[in-house]
């Protein structure tokens, strides 16, 4: 975490934790592999069916595959995580980003555990907005998913940035009472 003379906050992206990812998403992928190579060896363990493991073993390819691209355009990314000023906060925290929210928009800060990750959630008034101005149509309709699932809230994950999800949280609240209540 930075802090500058414009009281602007910094948290870096961890570049440890997206390594340990993208070594997750090799091992996923080359166990699909196999999969894919020779279903008929993991018959008796995974399924009965060979076409199953085969289409598991393509989908785990494709999955892994492209989570581990994304995961990789992170590790290059020098851009903070998390920027945080008296205009608002600016969203860098992993490929489907909300970019900049600002306090006005904001109506509360909450924390959520999803399949056991840590989300800082922040409610906003106009979730539309940050779908919209999204340029990419994958993007555009995960949000759109997120938003359905969820609510009107842009999730940040704490898996890739250099803070644990309560420090997150407080300073957080701290700034948005600061300069949330100013606006």
């Amino acid at each position: 975490m930075n802090v500058d003379g414009n009281e602007q906050i910094e948290i870096k992206l961890s570049k440890l934790k997206f390594v340990l990812m993208l070594l997750g998403c090799i091992a996923f992928v080359t166990i699909s592999v196999l999969f894919v190579a020779n279903p008929s060896h993991f018959k008796s363990l995974v399924a009965r069916s060979t076409t199953l493991i085969f289409i598991s073993g393509l989908l785990g390819i494709i999955f892994f595959g492209i989570s581990g691209y994304f995961i990789l355009i992170k590790i290059g990314d020098k851009t903070p995580g998390l920027i945080i000023s008296d205009k608002g906060i600016t969203d860098n925290s992993s490929n489907i980003s909300s970019g900049f929210i600002p306090w006005e928009d904001i109506k509360t800060i909450n924390e959520k555990i999803i399949a056991r990750q840590k989300f800082v959630n922040i409610v906003v008034r106009n979730p539309q907005f940050y779908i919209d101005r999204q340029k990419n149509s994958f993007k555009r309709k995960i949000l759109q998913g997120n938003i359905k699932l969820f609510g009107p809230v842009i999730q940040i994950p704490l898996s890739g940035l250099e803070i644990t999800c309560a420090g997150l949280k407080t300073v957080l609240e701290k700034k948005f009472e600061e300069f949330g209540t100013s606006s």
